[in-house]
């Protein structure tokens, strides 16, 4: 056994096929964004100072169902892997945030496909509705990812056949309007997983809360990802962390300029999640590949940027029909740079278009100098059909 808790067989079996995220007064405009600032900081402050602050590190390899956090949408893709800041008519976002679920998608249906690395395929569709009895706005969909084929071996590295894997996980999410400006959501996610011979079955629960003022345009949000358990596990009785997450975001859109940035910070209840790599002698600094003496105060700074994801979205013409878009994220770029060489790794970019009734969109991530993945979505509305 090793320390995931599967057979030793099927990790001998992976490591064949590696698989790598109005009409106020101007003054009182401005007296009342200051105001919401202010409350906004201190609250903020206030969940900082309640949260643990786990010791531990090295997220990656420690949960089980990390599809989960893959971005549903070449959107999200292209604005680095996270977007739970922004409300329109998309779809895709409620997927991270039910929070955002609003009218707008009503009758909204979108797919999308991310051409992953390895053969390996994941997609995500979703559909939203709106119920005007209930006032209530809510989305399903479905996220799979498919590994591909592998070859069967023992711990001989003899060829017994060949196996597969793939994982799913349904959504059912919906939102209620608390106030003007506040709005409120959850999600129930239904996962299984098939590895081989391995099966596992669980469930999760995602709660977001979205505090939203139209007249400066900004938008600040609360997401807690992820809470909930296996209710089959892989082995008899060896349950398994799941990737649980706190995040908390903010985004502007600028009044003279067709500019929306966002700023996400993620792993809010787990302050440190840097790697230490014992091979390694290249210091940590932020967007930095300059040699210098590592020092307590830079490994800070890096281990405070990972924890932020950097977007943002030009939106050009009347109806914003044409968009482009760039992500930053230190976390997966100190990840997945190699020593010595400098790559994009951890930047994002992407575009997209509405042509008559359907609008198209497409993300790059860069995630290593081996490559990255390409993701494209299409997505509708059926009352535009009428």
């Amino acid at each position: 056994m090793n320390d995931s808790g599967l057979p030793q067989k099927i990790v001998f079996q992976f490591l064949e096929k590696p698989a790598l995220n109005g009409s106020l007064s101007f003054s009182r405009k401005r007296r009342n964004q200051k105001n919401n600032f202010s409350a906004l900081f201190k609250l903020s402050f206030l969940l900082l100072l309640l949260l643990p602050i786990s010791v531990f590190a090295q997220l990656g390899g420690t949960n089980i169902y990390e599809f989960l956090n893959f971005s549903p949408s070449a959107r999200i893709s292209a604005l680095g892997g996270s977007l739970i800041t922004v409300v329109d008519d998309d779809v895709n976002l409620a997927y991270a945030n039910p929070a955002l679920l609003n009218q707008a998608m009503h009758q909204q249906i979108s797919f999308s496909h991310n051409f992953y690395l390895g053969d390996t395929q994941n997609g995500y569709a979703a559909y939203g509705h709106y119920f005007k009895k209930t006032k209530l706005s809510t989305h399903a969909g479905i996220q799979y990812i498919n590994y591909g084929d592998f070859d069967q071996t023992d711990e001989f590295g003899n060829l017994n056949g060949t196996f597969s894997a793939a994982e799913y996980a349904i959504t059912l999410g919906a939102a209620y309007q608390l106030s003007e400006r506040f709005s409120a959501g959850a999600n129930l996610k239904t996962i299984t997983s098939r590895l081989e011979s391995y099966n596992s079955f669980g469930m999760t629960v995602d709660a977001g809360l979205v505090y939203q003022d139209t007249a400066s345009r900004f938008t600040a949000t609360l997401v807690i990802r992820n809470m909930g358990t296996q209710l089959t596990t892989y082995r008899e009785d060896n349950f398994e962390p799941i990737p649980f997450d706190m995040q908390i975001g903010i985004s502007k859109r600028l009044r003279y300029l067709p500019f929306r940035f966002s700023i996400i910070y993620h792993h809010l209840h787990q302050w440190n999640i840097l790697y230490d790599d014992p091979n390694s002698d290249e210091p940590t600094l932020f967007l930095g590949d300059a040699e210098t003496e590592e020092s307590p105060t830079s490994m800070f700074f890096d281990n405070l940027f990972r924890h932020f994801v950097f977007n943002g979205e030009f939106l050009f013409g009347k109806k914003e029909n044409f968009r482009l878009r760039v992500g930053y994220n230190h976390f997966m770029r100190r990840e997945l740079s190699v020593d010595n060489f400098r790559s994009l790794a951890g930047f994002s970019f992407g575009a997209g278009i509405k042509i008559n009734r359907f609008r198209i969109d497409y993300g790059r991530t860069n995630f290593h100098l081996a490559g990255g993945t390409n993701h494209l979505s299409i997505s509708t509305n059926f009352r535009e059909f009428r």
